[in-house]
């Protein structure tokens, strides 16, 4: 059986005590239990305090048997932070901008840019898997889009890993690859219709909306906006169209991360659960709002709030 956890954002603590309340142990090397494995749903870094443990701690677990590791949207912009543009060899396949370092200074000033260990840490990056799918359940970070999965599957390995080779296609805008890869690691978006805008928490003026992107019965663009409640009466109460999603098709239940929930951990509707309830927002001058949070998957297929365990 496996213990699913959501994005640590660089937070060891609370990774070390819900591994403990989980069951496992350290024997001194590496976490472990006798009968279950973790899956992590990506998003080690950046924000937090102890980034570079956070990754030290995955990548011993997953290498001695005793977790799995998908890739997280984080993962993504910092293997493509620290690759060079073959195609103009003085930038970088994600931009050096302003905006881009505030994102990832923390972990550039915690592991130490372009030294040895930011480059193993890259590296492992790279083997992580763009999503998993067992016999019962799936894993993806953000997104599962069957359409966008299936334009990424020549740019990847048999173990869904993305091809060394594919990277300077897949991190650069302007093709549908790049299209695909932002869906599947970073949420479906759609335009909000002509005229129309919201602000941000940073007071960013917008106009694509992040979807609720596994609704099949959704009607206005209100409905499907993941955004905050007190956003929420900024975007408009029009119908969208009916293909604007891709909806789920309820096979089997879906983890997902990414999306900064808060409240009481609960799953999404029978066969979806989102495990990020945002860990990281003391990041955000928010101290006590955040949770890391795991679900105990027993086999069931229809999913129960009964089986998150998360810390504070």
């Amino acid at each position: 059986m496996f213990d699913l956890i959501g994005d640590i954002h660089g937070h060891a603590k609370p990774l070390r005590q819900l591994l403990e309340k989980l069951g496992y142990q350290h024997d001194g090397d590496c976490w472990a239990h006798p009968d279950r494995k973790v899956i992590f749903l990506g998003d080690f870094i950046d924000r937090g305090p102890h980034q570079v443990e956070v990754v030290e701690i995955a990548r011993s677990m997953v290498e001695k048997g005793h977790a799995f590791a998908i890739m997280g949207n984080h993962e993504f912009n910092a293997i493509a932070w620290a690759t060079v543009d073959e195609i103009s060899a003085d930038t970088f396949l994600r931009p050096h901008t302003e905006k881009n370092l505030k994102q990832h200074r923390e972990f550039l000033d915690q592991v130490g840019e372009n030294t040895t260990q930011h480059h193993e840490m890259i590296e492992w990056f790279k083997t992580l898997p763009v999503f998993l799918e067992f016999d019962d359940f799936r894993v993806v970070h953000a997104c599962w889009h069957p359409e966008h999965l299936e334009t990424l599957q020549p740019h990847m390995d048999q173990d869904n890993q993305f091809l060394s080779s594919s990277w300077q296609q897949i991190a650069k805008k302007g093709n549908d690859v790049f299209d695909a890869a932002e869906v599947i690691l970073k949420g479906l978006e759609i335009p909000l219709p002509g005229g129309y805008e919201f602000k941000d928490k940073d007071q960013v003026p917008r106009t694509n909306i992040r979807t609720r992107w596994w609704l099949t019965s959704a009607k206005t663009y209100q409905d499907i906006a993941m955004v905050s409640e007190e956003v929420k009466s900024q975007i408009p109460e029009q119908a969208i169209q009916s293909h604007a999603l891709p909806g789920y098709d309820d096979e089997k239940p879906v983890f997902i991360g990414h999306y900064w929930l808060t409240g009481t951990p609960a799953p999404l509707t029978k066969h979806v659960i989102c495990l990020d309830y945002s860990i990281a927002a003391q990041d955000e001058n928010k101290p006590g709002n955040g949770k890391l949070c795991a679900y105990r998957w027993d086999g069931c297929h229809e999913l129960s709030s009964d089986n998150f365990v998360w810390v504070s």
